[in-house]
């Protein structure tokens, strides 16, 4: 059965480039998605934290199923996203990463590197994160453990 998510995405303007191209390759590639793009536009400055915002909102609200994060490293994306309840923000520079951040994790935020990965690394990562599911199981109890800690 093929899935079917809502993706918010967003960038800074040092992600900005990759997040483009990111949307082109799910409107093109994996098109049975929904997209929201919350911005980030080449050349012109903005503040990561702003993006990963609404972004975050829309995840944790329910809005959207997952969310892309891009700026220069990936690394300012997930540190902010991962302050907002709710949200399990995972830097990710390789497939196996993003699989395995999925399956045991049950990351909801993806946050890539503009200046770090090319764009065909970029879209497997993506593709991956997208089609793999949480496995549940015992790493259930693993994310219960992260989700008390967060609730104090």
């Amino acid at each position: 059965m093929e899935k079917n998510l809502k993706i918010a995405i967003g960038s800074d303007h040092g992600g900005a480039k990759l997040k483009n191209e990111i949307l082109e390759f799910i409107n093109k590639e994996l098109k049975q998605h929904t997209i929201q793009d919350f911005g980030g536009v080449e050349g012109v400055s903005s503040d990561y934290p702003d993006m990963a915002s609404a972004v975050c909102d829309k995840v944790v609200s329910g809005a959207c199923d997952i969310g892309i994060l891009v700026c220069g490293t990936g690394q300012g994306m997930a540190i902010y996203a991962n302050k907002v309840k709710g949200i399990r923000a995972v830097c990710v520079t390789d497939s196996t990463v993003a699989r395995f951040t999925r399956q045991h994790n049950d990351a909801n935020v993806l946050c890539l590197g503009g200046r770090i990965i090319g764009f065909e690394i970029a879209a497997d990562i993506v593709k991956t994160f997208i089609n793999t599911d949480f496995a549940g199981g015992r790493h259930q109890r693993r994310v219960d453990k992260i989700n008390e800690r967060e609730n104090g």
